[in-house]
């Protein structure tokens, strides 16, 4: 599939004690969903804050948009962000973050925004501050005040993390509207550990180990690249050798196996599914993790 990217980075990297991200080459495609997925400490957020100018220390390149641009404050215009915590200071309520939004961004609408709280069942007295707000409501109203400008890229640092089941779905629903809304020239990259929850949202798939991407690509290609094997259990010691990743119990085992390796598994009883999404997450990362697992 032939796409278009509105993030291209080239050659990054940056450094900590015991760490290090290297992404000698990515390409975010314009127009779709992209998660970004990763054990805790594989450089989700670093890479996140690289792209959206929290940070500059590294090496390099990251370019925008059709025009090869850099970040500047155009770009900026064009990004929105939601990150850990809460970037509003503690004593704002809803309508100063109302305020200064219109001050800071050129394309904030405040009526939008105020549709957005209302949607998302957000507290906004006039003397609610957003310290007595619960984690949740804090996400909340930093996806109102994102959602309320005229952006053409999301950046989203685990924002289903602090949600509720209902509202996680809320949250899918808003990324398709942005994406709709958009036709094609807006996109979004979210991080996220609970993948199956992003699942019916999420078009493109990027894994992430050791600073490193390990495996990427839209999810109907993923989907026949990996097949979900289960079978007997007298053939677990055969199969182990070929499967990503396997699980085993008295009844048999299950595991991910490339598809085209599935012929090393011939003359085993055999059944194959189309795996989830997490799934495939969970066996990529166990190919690549330093966690040990029972074999």
């Amino acid at each position: 599939m032939e796409t278009k990217s509105v993030v291209k980075i080239s050659d990054v990297s940056k450094k900590f004690r015991g760490f290090e991200l290297s992404v000698p080459k990515l390409e975010i495609p314009k127009g779709y969903a992209t998660a970004l997925v990763g054990e805790n400490g594989a450089g989700k957020t670093t890479l996140l804050n690289l792209m959206a100018g929290i940070r500059l220390d590294y090496k390099g390149e990251i370019r925008y948009f059709d025009r090869e641009s850099k970040l500047d404050e155009t770009v900026q215009e064009r990004l929105g962000y939601v990150g850990p915590g809460c970037y509003f200071l503690p004593h704002w309520t809803a309508k100063q973050v109302e305020e200064l939004s219109g001050m800071l961004f050129d394309h904030f609408h405040r009526e939008r925004f105020r549709e957005l709280c209302e949607e998302m069942n957000i507290p906004t007295g006039l003397s609610k501050e957003v310290k007595n707000l619960s984690d949740g409501n804090k996400v909340k109203l930093m996806l109102a005040a994102v959602l309320a400008r005229d952006t053409e890229l999301l950046l989203m640092d685990e924002p289903a993390s602090p949600l509720d089941p209902l509202m996680r779905d809320k949250l899918c629903e808003l990324i398709r509207d942005y994406l709709e809304q958009g036709n094609g020239e807006k996109s979004v990259l979210f991080s996220t550990h609970n993948v199956a929850d992003m699942e019916n949202v999420t078009d493109y798939l990027l894994i992430m180990e050791h600073g490193e991407i390990v495996e990427q690509g839209f999810v109907e290609d993923l989907k026949e690249k990996y097949i979900m094997v289960k079978g007997e259990s007298a053939d677990a010691e055969r199969a182990k050798d070929v499967l990503f990743s396997m699980s085993r119990s008295s009844f048999g085992f299950e595991g991910l196996c490339l598809a085209e390796h599935l012929d090393r598994l011939a003359g085993m009883d055999i059944a194959l599914e189309t795996p989830t999404l997490s799934q495939i997450c969970v066996a990529v990362l166990k190919a690549n993790t330093k966690l040990t697992f029972a074999k």
